[in-house]
């Protein structure tokens, strides 16, 4: 399962870097939220993957802690998902902004030649 995660994380980044690159700005914004993706994925990952493990314990009870699962990259993902969300919206009013003002919807205004 590691191995799968590895190469999702692979896959989103390459993919988000090699959208950046693109000319467009709807191409660059996929990519930013693919980056963006992976960065989730990397976190929740690094907070190791436990199944049916208690992310809160119990007040004076003796807990190992390589048996509880670790509730702080969780919160950090959900506050990363609404933070994304909320700049892939602003990046789309700057996209629709841009295009009214120019006439294109290329990253620096100009058709290529």
């Amino acid at each position: 399962m590691e191995i799968v995660l590895a190469l999702a994380i692979g896959v989103l980044t390459g993919s988000g870097i090699w959208l950046i690159l693109r000319p467009r700005t709807f191409q660059v914004i996929i990519g930013l939220s693919l980056i963006s993706y992976a960065v989730n994925l990397f976190i929740y990952a690094m907070g190791r993957l436990r199944v049916d493990a208690p992310p809160i314990v119990e007040a004076g009870v003796a807990v190992d802690p390589s048996q509880v699962a670790d509730p702080l990259p969780q919160a950090l993902v959900l506050t990363a998902i609404v933070i994304s969300f909320a700049m892939t919206a602003l990046l789309l009013v700057v996209l629709l902004a841009s295009r009214g003002l120019t006439g294109t919807d290329h990253v620096d205004g100009e058709e290529p030649d």
